[in-house]
């Protein structure tokens, strides 16, 4: 309970105006340099306007070309992020360790309550998939709340240490009909390959 706020607040904050500098590539691909991220857009998809929900406000949205698959995308830079915490006898959450709660919690408001599978990638799946420290997915029935007219859909969350939280949203009605879509959607959003990751690369290149 005590970062249920805090969460809400996360999931919710239009960081950068859904409306207006989101509305143009250059904001996007702003937002895409602080946090870290390379967006891959798919092949033949389309752009649907960036948009605000009581569940959680996403800065672009994409729909396949047969209309069968919408992509939802959400983009959470961790230094923007204010930590209002209300327990004077304890330390100040890590922002790197909020990230799995904020899942959770975002999983659980976009089924409404109900039932929302999840898993945790592994840890080298999460580096191997998205470049990330830690992801997770969940797949969940839609509700009302976040305005759509698709009847199911599956949540991906990464996240870098130190740098920020990213949320794709696949929204579709028959999963296998849009399986192989979906799978190829996958590396829609990715973080930027890790300038540590290339220290250690060339470091063990000069041994």
């Amino acid at each position: 309970m005590r970062y249920l706020l805090l969460i809400l607040l996360f999931l919710a904050a239009p960081w950068v105006s859904a409306d207006q500098e989101t509305a143009t590539d250059n904001g996007f691909e702003s937002l895409l340099l602080e946090a870290e991220l390379l967006f891959n857009r798919p092949d033949g998809y389309t752009d649907l306007s960036a948009g605000r929900t009581p569940i959680m406000d996403y800065e672009r949205a994409l729909r396949s070309p047969g209309g069968e698959l919408e992509l939802r995308i959400a983009v959470r830079p961790l230094k923007r992020l204010q930590i209002d915490y209300d327990d004077p006898h304890g330390a100040v959450p890590n922002p790197n360790h909020i990230f799995p709660l904020v899942f959770e919690s975002l999983a659980t408001r976009l089924s409404g309550g109900g039932h929302a599978p999840s898993n945790a990638y592994p840890p080298d799946q999460a580096r191997e998939k998205f470049n990330a420290d830690w992801a997770a997915a969940a797949i969940f029935d839609t509700v009302e709340d976040f305005d759509t007219g698709f009847q199911q859909g599956l949540l991906v969350a990464i996240h870098r240490n130190k740098v920020s939280d990213a949320y794709i949203v696949f929204l579709f009605d028959d999963y296998a009909t849009v399986k192989d879509s979906l799978n190829a959607a996958m590396k829609t959003l990715v973080f930027a390959p890790s300038p540590e990751a290339g220290k250690e690369v060339a470091a063990g290149e000069g041994r």
